[in-house]
């Protein structure tokens, strides 16, 4: 809207200056032209009752004081010239120091001939002044040519200008006004139109694949925009339906890789379960006097073994549901010291930037993060390896508690990066692959992040965010 009325406006500019231009120039040339006609007329008038011959060499005494008389008359200096361009007689004042007036040009002389009318008008800008000069033929009652009369005329403008501005101006002041209108309409019209749309950008900016997501209820004036919330509900919808059936594949796809696993697991025990048994039952003897002790050796591996099997229950089971949490007030410095003191290993060091860290956590899954990355710490370093470390450090950032676990062990290949905190991913010969799943489970319920930076062939190092809650 506004860039239409600034075209318009533009436009009617133009347009109107080219008119007053045009307008100016038919005017100057009518009054030139009236002007000339009128002069001849009188011109005529002269020649018709003056008693000297009627030749060209006696015009300068025909017109020797009428020439004056004419030119106040009709408020326009007069030349009068031979056939062949000397000037004979000027309305203008001549003093002795000036010098002789030139000639008409040639070019001048015949297009003055060869015309129709035997006239021909000049024009030229002098100073960026358009200067007219009409040159016509002077004739006696036989239509016989006298001689030339030159009408120089300068165009002034001065009138239309005036006017042109006026009406420029006028004209900017009713354009303005309109810009003003339409600069409030525009504002209005677009926030009443954009209002809607800001509803639906918020929506849309909300909608996640992991959350209920809301429908929009309000009823747009623009059939477009209702087009565009009935496209978005419909959206929502089956971003729902999606949603629901890629919850229940991941489900099922879990239960599936967990039932692979659990089967994995618990057939590794019961191989050397069955090879035991076979093997008693294949080397008992009633009579052989170790038997009481060959028997205590075959429990004590089938009781290991069953064990094994138990462990194994136990970790997929703590996997799966975590047990409810029983927070409590405590110093997270304190509680990392007390559990670290069940490493024998000398090679680890604990340190904090202040010795009273308090929030809210469950000490038993505090506990049980910090075992298993300073487990996995110490595992991660080759036992060939001659100088080990492990560091443990705790801070308070921005209220954060950051707990830091860092080894100097292999490190972590960047195929096996992506996986490290999966559900049965390992790189260990043994064990499940469980722990870094449920450190994970454990610090994301307290709203808290876990990363890692690694480096092959020189170590490790995992941090854990935790809010601090009062």
């Amino acid at each position: 809207m506004i860039i239409l009325i600034v075209i318009a406006s533009v436009l009617m500019a133009s347009i109107s200056i080219i008119q007053f231009k045009n307008e100016a120039k038919e005017y100057h040339q009518e009054r030139l032209d009236r002007k000339e006609n009128a002069i001849k007329e009188h011109i005529n008038y002269v020649l018709s009752t003056t008693t000297y011959p009627l030749t060209q060499a006696n015009l300068p005494l025909i017109f020797k004081d009428k020439i004056h008389e004419l030119a106040d008359i009709h408020n326009l200096d007069i030349n009068i010239y031979s056939l062949n361009g000397k000037l004979l007689k000027s309305s203008k004042a001549t003093f002795s120091v000036d010098k002789v007036a030139p000639p008409i040009p040639k070019y001048i002389i015949n297009l003055v001939e060869s015309s129709v009318e035997k006239r021909y008008v000049d024009i030229k800008n002098v100073n960026g002044v358009k200067n007219r000069s009409s040159y016509s033929q002077i004739k006696d009652d036989k239509f016989k040519p006298l001689g030339i009369l030159n009408i120089p005329y300068v165009e002034d403008d001065g009138f239309y200008e005036n006017e042109l501005q006026q009406f420029l101006l006028r004209l900017s002041q009713v354009y303005s006004f309109m810009l003003i209108v339409a600069f409030a309409l525009a504002y209005f019209l677009s926030t009443y139109i954009t209002k809607s749309l800001k509803t639906i950008s918020d929506k849309i900016n909300e909608t996640s694949l992991n959350q209920k997501n809301e429908k929009i209820v309000i009823e747009a004036n623009s059939k477009e925009i209702n087009l565009l919330i009935k496209a978005y509900n419909g959206m929502v919808d089956k971003l729902e339906e999606s949603a629901s059936k890629l919850a229940q594949s991941e489900r099922e796809q879990a239960w599936r890789e967990m039932a692979k696993q659990v089967a994995h697991e618990i057939k590794n025990p019961l191989t050397p379960m069955r090879l035991t048994v076979q093997n008693f039952q294949r080397k008992f003897d009633a009579n052989d006097p170790e038997l009481k002790q060959k028997l205590n050796d075959y429990s004590k591996t089938l009781i290991q073994q069953i064990d094994t099997m138990s462990a194994v229950a136990s970790a997929f089971s703590n996997f799966a549901s975590m047990p409810a949490q029983q927070n409590e007030t405590l110093n997270v410095v304190q509680v990392i010291d007390l559990a670290l003191d069940i490493f024998n290993e000398d090679f680890i060091s604990f340190e904090s930037s202040n010795n009273y860290i308090v929030t809210k956590l469950d000490r038993t899954q505090l506990i049980r993060i910090i075992t298993n990355l300073v487990k996995n710490a110490i595992q991660s370093i080759p036992e060939e390896q001659e100088e080990k470390h492990v560091w443990v450090s705790v801070n308070e950032v921005d209220g954060f508690v950051i707990i830091s676990v860092k080894d100097n062990g292999t490190g972590i290949e960047s195929e096996h990066a992506e996986h490290i905190f999966e559900p049965k991913f390992t790189t260990k010969t043994s064990g499940m692959g469980l722990g870094l799943g449920i450190i994970k489970n454990i610090i994301e319920n307290y709203k808290g992040t876990i990363t890692f930076e690694t480096e092959l062939g020189k170590g490790s190092t995992f941090s854990v965010s935790l809010p601090i809650v009062k």
